[in-house]
């Protein structure tokens, strides 16, 4: 749609000058688009950190809730937020070519994910210092993100490949849409532990958030040490 920038008798350039001045252009966009994200994922991150204080007849006294689930936020506007740029780079892409993709489009999404899949896990593992563990919290809902992950790439091969090759027909797009939302709900499900009850200690109630009073943060505290003894350290309860 745009290039060459200086129209055709850009061809006559030096290949070195035409090099430079695009991949200044390309560090430039960079920047810009590093600024935006950023600004991007402040808001989510201040929409989803929202707080109320509810009251509670039955201890007559406020308490502290979180307005999104984490989970919920995470799938969602915590994913829009971080792949906003390959899925407006594919959107483009699908446009300007009249729904005919190559390998721009598809391979924004698909590299996209195959690197958040391999390389951020990797990593992840790779910074714990010697000799200290890390534990999954919610391993139910890190199972079934994880399945829905494998499950997309295999969708992918039986619309693409099998079904209809090279081609995404309608209802094939509008099925794949609806994963999402049943994504979604599953990885709820499962934080809420109505799929697989979640084992004491781990329950909502012993969530501890920013915004909860002194006497929330107690009462969090004499239940933990109720069930896994009261020799705990403040670090360990927390």
């Amino acid at each position: 749609l745009l290039f060459p920038l200086f129209g055709d008798s850009e061809q006559e350039w030096p290949r070195a000058l035409r090099i430079t001045l695009y991949l200044l252009g390309l560090a430039w966009c960079f920047m810009g688009v590093a600024i935006i994200a950023d600004v991007f994922m402040s808001a989510i991150e201040k929409v989803t950190s929202k707080k109320i204080r509810r009251w509670n007849k039955t201890k007559g006294r406020f308490y502290t809730f979180e307005v999104w689930n984490g989970t919920v936020a995470n799938l969602t506007l915590m994913a829009l937020g971080s792949s906003a740029p390959e899925i407006l780079l594919n959107v483009i892409d699908i446009f300007s070519k009249e729904f005919y993709l190559e390998g721009l489009g598809p391979g924004t999404i698909v590299g996209s994910a195959s690197f958040n899949l391999l390389m951020i896990i990797a990593v992840c593992i790779m910074a714990i210092p010697d000799g200290e563990v890390r534990i999954i919290q919610d391993f139910p809902v890190y199972v079934c993100t994880a399945s829905w992950s494998v499950f997309a790439y295999l969708w992918l091969i039986i619309i693409l490949v099998l079904v209809s090759p090279n081609v995404v027909e309608v209802w094939e797009g509008v099925l794949t849409f609806i994963f999402f939302p049943a994504l979604v709900f599953m990885a709820f499900a499962f934080d809420k532990g109505w799929i697989v009850a979640k084992p004491d200690g781990e329950s909502d109630q012993f969530k501890v958030h920013e915004g909860m009073s002194p006497e929330e943060l107690a009462e969090v505290e004499a239940q933990v040490r109720a069930i896994h003894g009261q020799d705990l350290t403040t670090e360990q309860v927390f």
